[in-house]
C-alpha cells in the first residue's frame, strides 16, 4: 500500500484513505472497470498496478499481501488465477483511466478506470489435433499392411466435411426466415 500523500486526504484521515483504495481495488478487480472521480482513479492505479505485479508472481508471500489490501477471499482468487496471467507478457501499464464528463449533481469531474484488454495469442484449435492424430493413425494402417478403401484420416475428414455442409445449410435457412 502506498503511503498517503501530504496536503488533503480523500477521505479525511490516512487509515479511511487506505480503506477507500482497497474498496476501490476491489471493485476494479470484481468488475474489471469502474467509475469513480479522476482524483480517486488516479490515487487507485498505483496501488492496483502494484497488486497486479504481486498477482503476476503468484507464490504464498505475494497472494498474502494481496490479502492484506484486498479483504474480499475470491476478488483475490480471480486477481491471481485470472487476470494476472492475462497481463504475464506485459511488463506494466495494466489499467487505463478514461476521462468522461462532470457529475451531474456536484460537476466533479469523473472518470472510468478499468483493466487493459491484452490481447490472447489464438491457442491452436482443437481440429488440427484430430487431424494430427488421424494421419498418425493413416501411417500406422499403411506400415501395417492395411489395404482397405478409407483409412481413418479419410473417414474423419469426410465426417467433418459433411458436419461443416449441414452447419452451413442450418445457418442459410436461418438468414432465409429472418429475411422473410
Amino acid at each position: 500500500m502506498p503511503t498517503p500523500t501530504r496536503g488533503p486526504r480523500l477521505g479525511g484521515s490516512p487509515a479511511h484513505e487506505r480503506l477507500m483504495l482497497a474498496n476501490l481495488a476491489t471493485s476494479l478487480f470484481k468488475h474489471g472497470r469502474i467509475t469513480t472521480t479522476e482524483t480517486k482513479a488516479k490515487r487507485l492505479r498505483p496501488l492496483a498496478e502494484q497488486l497486479i505485479t504481486k498477482a503476476k508472481r503468484g507464490d504464498l508471500h505475494a497472494r498474502r499481501q494481496a490479502l492484506s489490501v484486498v479483504r474480499d477471499k475470491d476478488v483475490v482468487f480471480t486477481l491471481f488465477d485470472q487476470i494476472a496471467p492475462r497481463f504475464s507478457n506485459r511488463q506494466g501499464g495494466y489499467t487505463r483511466i478514461v476521462k468522461t464528463g462532470p457529475r451531474k449533481g456536484d460537476a466533479a469531474p469523473m472518470a472510468i478506470i478499468e483493466l487493459v484488454e491484452e490481447l490472447e495469442v489464438a491457442a491452436p484449435a482443437a481440429p488440427r489435433k484430430a487431424a494430427r492424430k488421424a494421419a498418425k493413425a493413416d501411417s500406422i494402417a499403411v506400415l501395417a499392411g492395411d489395404e482397405a478403401d478409407e483409412t481413418p484420416a479419410a473417414k474423419a475428414a469426410d465426417e467433418d466435411a459433411a458436419e461443416a455442409k449441414a452447419a452451413d445449410e442450418a445457418d442459410e435457412a436461418k438468414d432465409e426466415e429472418t429475411k422473410a
